[in-house]
């Protein structure tokens, strides 16, 4: 994407969200209530992130461009879970969120389009490539759909491109599986 899109797009993703911000707030589900469902959608669907829009998203929207993210250590269940429903309320592509909270998110989007992404050797990237192939393997477990990894940024900085490379292909192809 050149400049030009990417700022495009930045506009169009700002101009979405002030949109949004600026509609009524869906009423939260009753506790314990099963989210709501398409019709012919079973609960156990895997969430699949496709180029067509997102239920419920209008075809211009940049809503299936978004990935809503929680990353923050200190973060409870009751914020995922609220972070879930305001990424299905507004057909969010995914949630990203620390590998603790992939199964409470992989249970609150079931039966939506909406992918549960995790990130792996998140913050630093400074944890071995069998440290992160470990981490990739719980998190699909658990109900992951995406990873996002974090490089070895020493390696980057001193242009270690092979041990990077490698890095990366070791994850990529646990995220194949």
């Amino acid at each position: 994407m050149n400049r030009t899109a990417a700022e495009e797009l930045a506009r169009r993703v700002a101009a979405e969200f002030v949109r949004l911000r600026s509609r009524p707030a869906a009423r939260p589900a009753a506790a314990g209530a099963a989210p709501p469902r398409a019709p012919g959608v079973a609960a156990a669907a895997p969430a699949t992130r496709s180029t067509t829009p997102a239920r419920g998203a209008a075809p211009d929207s940049v809503a299936k461009y978004v990935d809503h993210t929680l990353l923050k250590a200190a973060a409870t269940s009751a914020e995922i879970v609220k972070l879930c429903r305001e990424a299905r309320a507004h057909s969010f592509a995914a949630v990203c969120l620390n590998p603790v909270w992939v199964e409470l998110a992989a249970q609150e989007l079931a039966g939506s389009d909406v992918a549960v992404a995790t990130v792996v050797g998140f913050p630093l990237g400074a944890t071995t490539t069998a440290a992160k192939v470990a981490e990739a393997e719980d998190a699909l477990g658990r109900g992951a759909t995406e990873l996002d990894m974090v490089a070895q940024i020493g390696k980057i900085k001193e242009g270690d491109w092979a041990g990077v490379a490698d890095d990366i292909r070791e994850l990529a192809g646990v995220a194949r599986g």
